[in-house]
Parts: C-alpha cells; structure tokens; sequence
C-alpha cells in the first residue's frame, strides 16, 4: 500500500471512530421524560459560584465585575452533561460544566448539579475544576455517588499559555445539604 492509500484508511477511521463517539455520547445524560417529570434546563438555572449567585439566561451570565464597573464577569452553560443517581434517592440528578471569564486572560471551569427532588430540581454550588483545562468527559457513578469530571491539564511546572495535554479526573460527591465537594482519590 502506498502513503496516500494508509493516509485515506487512517482518515476514514478517525472520521467513523469520532462520529460514533459522538452519536454516543449525544445519547448519554439527556433522559427521556416520563409523563409528568420534567428535564432540568442547566441553560436556564440558577446556582453559586464563590458565594455568588449566577443566573444563566438562555445558557449565558454577565453582570459587572463590581458596581459601576465597565468589565463583566461572564458565565456560560458548557455542556458536557451527566444523568445519575447522586443522592441515593432514586431520582436522576444532572451534571454539568459551566465557565467563567472575568475580563483577565482565566478562563475557569465549573461542575454544577442539579439534584431531583420530588417537586423539581435543586441545584449545587459550582465548584471549581479548573483554569483553562481541556474538558473531557463528565459522568456519573450511581453506584458510588460520585461524580467524575475527566478533563486535560498541563504538566507541573508548564505555563498557562501551553496546551493541556495531562488526563486528570476530578471526583465529587453531593452532601445530603446538597453542597458539591471534592474526595481525595
């Protein structure tokens, strides 16, 4: 086989490879809703970050970095969604990513979740995953009641303008006051 012919089957590969991972995951963390039950909107939903209350609107937050201030603090719906049992109850929680720009060269990235309760959905603080990280994937384990945020960094020592390229996975759990924390693993 020439190059041009070992190039063309290795694009081909990765074109299929990539799109079944996508149609894969397009399919994970977006229940189906049962007569009755809803499905939460993290585009439209309220939550905090540092103690700060965040409102998104059609998947976007700016408000003043401080009164009368002309720089904006802006939030935005990520995505990267997660369906599961965080609480033990039964009921399927969601997870998702948020980021934040504050004017500066950061660009910070949250886990928020959205837990189910019998009368809606209540969500968590934000925590913090990371700055200018390279998402991955994010998941659920009911089982353990965890939540996993896989996600790129960079390596020790490396500055902030090089290209996350470390894997590193964030593990939460939400506490029965429905506060998200980190777990030491």
């Amino acid at each position: 086989m020439n190059k041009v012919t070992i190039v063309g089957v290795v694009v081909a590969l990765v074109v299929v490879g990539g799109g079944f991972l996508f149609f894969q995951n397009s399919n994970l963390g977006s229940p189906t809703p049962q007569p009755g039950q809803s499905v939460f909107d993290g585009k439209n939903s309220t939550f905090t970050i540092d103690g700060h209350e965040v409102t998104l609107v059609n998947g976007v937050s700016a408000v003043p970095a401080a009164p009368g201030s002309a720089s904006m603090v802006t939030t935005r719906y990520f995505g990267n969604e997660a369906t599961g049992d965080l609480s033990g109850d039964g009921l399927a929680d969601t997870a998702f990513l948020v980021t934040q720009d504050g004017g500066g060269s950061g660009l910070f990235y949250y886990a928020v979740v959205a837990l189910k309760t019998p009368t809606g959905y209540k969500t968590t603080n934000a925590f913090l995953v990371g700055d200018r990280i390279a998402p991955q994937t994010t998941q659920i384990n009911t089982n353990a009641q965890e939540l996993y945020v896989n996600f790129a960094e960079r390596k020790p020592g490396e500055p902030m303008s090089a290209q996350p390229s470390v894997g590193a996975t964030l593990y939460l759990k939400a506490t029965p006051q429905g506060v998200l924390e980190g777990l030491m693993k």
